[in-house]
Order: C-alpha cells, then structure tokens, then sequence
C-alpha cells in the first residue's frame, strides 16, 4: 500500500475522493444506465415546463411521468452499502458498474430521499 500521494501533495482521504468521482464520472457512460432509462419510456407529450414536446419516463418509485432532465438511474443496492460502508475497491466497481437488473430510473426527488435515507443509514452505523 502506497503512504504517498501526488507527490506527497494529497492524503489517503484526497486520493479517495479522487478514485471515487473518476469512477462515477465513468458510470455515466455505462450502457446498463441506458437501458434502464430506455425501459422506463412512456410517451412523448407536451412537457408542462416548457410548452414542447419531450419524452417522458416513469419513476420506478413514485409511478408519476417525468421529462429526462426529471430522472436519474439509481442503484437498488447502492454502491456503498448503507450498513457496511466502504469494503474495498473491487466490491465498489462491482456494485457501481452493476448489470441493468440492480438498477431503476427515478425521480430526482424520490432519489434525493432514497439517498438521504441511505446517508442516514450509513452514518447510524459508522
């Protein structure tokens, strides 16, 4: 295990964060988040916001109808587990580039609760 960072410029938690969002930002272009967001298609209608026509998906969550900008694709079972947290690198990559089964397109607000709920877990049992 390496003790020294950028040149010793950055410590183990920098480093981390780091590798975290540089894996995040790759799971963005993960096709299984397509799919998923594809499968949660209802029609295309006028969105309310803009007076124009726009796609329209239903959160897997809620069941309401929400234009793309709406939605995001979530992870069932997160990547960090609420209750065990960080276990190693490799149990990370495997939860965040999961298959399009552990994953659900939702609506930002019902992310925003499920992700707090799961935050709030998580510090519980740190």
């Amino acid at each position: 295990m390496r003790n020294e960072f950028n040149g010793g410029l950055w410590t183990q938690g920098r480093f981390n964060s780091f590798i975290t969002a540089t894996l995040r930002s790759g799971a963005r272009r993960w096709a299984p988040k397509y799919t998923t967001l594809n499968n949660a298609k209802t029609e295309k209608k006028i969105n309310v916001k803009t007076g124009r026509l726009a796609q329209h998906y239903s959160c897997s969550l809620c069941g309401q109808e929400f234009t793309a900008k709406d939605m995001e694709v979530d992870h069932i079972n997160p990547a960090v587990d609420p209750i065990d947290g960080f276990i190693s690198w490799d149990v990370f990559i495997d939860r965040l580039f999961c298959e399009a089964a552990n994953l659900q397109a939702i609506c930002k607000s019902c992310h925003k609760v499920k992700s707090g709920l799961e935050r709030k877990t998580r510090n519980e049992n740190k």
